[in-house]
């Protein structure tokens, strides 16, 4: 199915890189600290959503209390130090390198700060298998729909010659906005049952991709 497109339009957190642990133990912290009920990693991937604001929400916390900035700038920093404890997913290098392999060219569309995406994915080694990487100019995770159009233009691409593979419904609605197709993985950030509500093909795992293609 992979051989059928001109570019592959990867999501990075969650679908690459393997950070949900981090992220589940960090927003854990930041309730604790609030005296608020901690998530179950079954609970974070049921209610994780974008824009992220509103998934803040429904973890507990109270943005009449304090802004929603301030919890941003708390988490992101958290992150910022621990980025390095997470790796990329397994069977990712192998699935990178297959895909390249086939002359199709890659890209990475990310909710990530733009210059931490480039640190953390030259310190992965990958660089090499991207045309372009591509993240936002900000630290709230807000929407990737307007880079993603961008992107498209500067590959001069049209509607179904890019697959997007990313791991939330967020990857999907921006699938459909820049005119690529999806598929989703469900070893990231959101569970198996809220991405086939999507109706696009849904896989458990990138080594499971990388068994079908």
């Amino acid at each position: 199915m992979i051989s059928n497109y001109k570019h592959i339009i990867w999501d990075w957190n969650g679908t690459l890189f393997n950070d949900v642990e981090v992220c589940v133990s960090i927003v854990n912290s930041l309730l604790s600290k609030r005296n608020l009920p901690i998530l179950s990693p079954e609970k974070y991937k049921d209610i994780f959503t974008f824009p992220v604001k509103d998934y803040y929400v429904t973890a507990g916390f109270d943005f009449e209390k304090e802004s929603f900035e301030l919890v941003g700038k708390e988490w992101i920093a958290e992150y910022e130090r621990r980025k390095y404890e997470c790796g990329l997913s397994n069977s990712a290098l192998p699935l990178l390198e297959k895909i390249s392999s086939m002359k199709i060219d890659q890209s990475i569309l990310s909710a990530y700060s733009q210059h931490t995406l480039v640190e953390v994915v030259e310190s992965c080694g990958l660089t090499k298998y991207f045309s372009h990487l591509v993240g936002l100019d900000n630290i709230y995770a807000s929407s990737k729909v307007k880079l993603g159009k961008e992107l498209m233009i500067k590959l001069e691409l049209n509607n179904g010659e890019a697959l997007l593979i990313g791991d939330t419904t967020h990857d999907y609605e921006v699938a459909t906005e820049i005119g690529a197709d999806c598929i989703l993985v469900a070893s990231g950030h959101q569970n198996h049952k809220n991405l086939e509500q999507c109706g696009v093909p849904v896989f458990d795992s990138i080594q499971e991709l990388l068994e079908k293609i």
